[in-house]
């Protein structure tokens, strides 16, 4: 199934809980897919492949943060040849392919010393991390 297919599946089962925003897909380390699925309430929801509520506080926190980097880090990206279209996955090996672009660009524009692009992450992570923090405080459902 294709990610569009499975972000309206998603999207379907969270509906019931309320009115639907938007979906992002996040691979965690261990594999686990999560979708955060967020509500115009302001409420979130992070739904397992299985449109089954997540119950890990970890599990709902990782995800929010990781998709939270690899949207800045699209944005800040100064090769855009790497940035994936939506709908994508956030997950580690992307956020590591959109470094390693933005180090190659900026070593092939004489950019000598610490990265730009890694900089504007670091100045980001604290607002990444609220964002993470949010999730989880109006998470749906109750976590552990």
């Amino acid at each position: 199934m294709a990610l569009a297919d499975d972000l309206e599946r998603i999207a379907q089962a969270a509906q019931a809980r309320g009115a639907v925003t938007g979906v992002l897909a996040a691979d965690l380390l261990d594999g686990t897919r999560v979708y955060l699925c967020a509500f115009e309430s302001g409420d979130w929801l992070a739904l397992g492949d299985d449109a089954e509520p997540l119950t890990s506080r970890r599990a709902v926190h990782d995800a929010a943060a990781l998709a939270g980097l690899c949207e800045v880090a699209e944005e800040v990206s100064p090769d855009k040849t790497g940035v994936v279209p939506s709908p994508r996955v956030a997950s580690n090996g992307y956020l590591d392919a959109l470094g390693g672009a933005a180090r190659r660009f900026e070593q092939f524009h004489g950019v000598v010393g610490p990265s730009p692009f890694g900089a504007e992450l670091e100045r980001a992570f604290q607002g990444v991390e609220g964002l993470a923090e949010q999730v989880v405080t109006r998470h749906l459902t109750p976590l552990t």
